[in-house]
């Protein structure tokens, strides 16, 4: 591997919509994610947000470790260990924000630590099913309004791209 794993090194999740103008050369690392060759964390960062993208930095570090005389093997397991965890699952993208090599009882192993990120088209950070595009199509919105007298429900819904609206109040 020409280009090694280090402290800002990116991973990007196969099939992640990327900006058209910006260029990225990767090359496979682990199962379905590439490492980003070219580019850290914060360059990478700043060639995204020039296209009108925003590269979403999450906050928490998910860390873990991997025994093995190979240290190059060894990190490739450390590192899908992090992409199993529930916490990396639902972004597309990984900053590996620490490496280091370490024995236990004479025994060496690395410690990973890392980061998820998200490339997205736009500038709020949508959930996952957000993201999916739906097969239904929401229809109404209930909202309920409490004061000290009155409960009031505003039904918002209708048919072909026409609202209605109706308003009922109770004690």
């Amino acid at each position: 591997m020409g280009y090694g794993i280090k402290a800002g090194s990116i991973l990007i999740k196969e099939g992640t919509l990327l900006p058209e103008a910006l260029p990225i050369e990767s090359e496979p690392c682990v199962p379905r994610w590439s490492l980003v060759k070219e580019f850290d964390g914060y360059k990478l960062d700043r060639e995204i947000q020039k296209t009108g993208w925003t590269f979403f930095c999450l906050a928490g570090e998910i860390g873990a470790l991997a025994f093995g005389m190979d240290r190059q093997r060894a990190v490739h397991r450390a590192i899908s260990r992090i992409l199993a965890n529930p916490r990396s699952k639902d972004f597309n993208s990984l900053q590996i924000t620490r490496i280091a090599a370490k024995r236990f009882l004479g025994m060496p192993y690395m410690s990973i630590g890392a980061q998820s990120r998200h490339i997205q088209n736009g500038m709020v950070l949508l959930s996952d099913e957000e993201r999916q595009p739906s097969q239904t199509q929401l229809t109404s919105i209930r909202t309920t309004a409490w004061g000290p007298t009155s409960t009031r429900e505003v039904v918002q819904g209708g048919t072909n791209g026409q609202a209605g609206a109706a308003t009922t109040a109770s004690l």
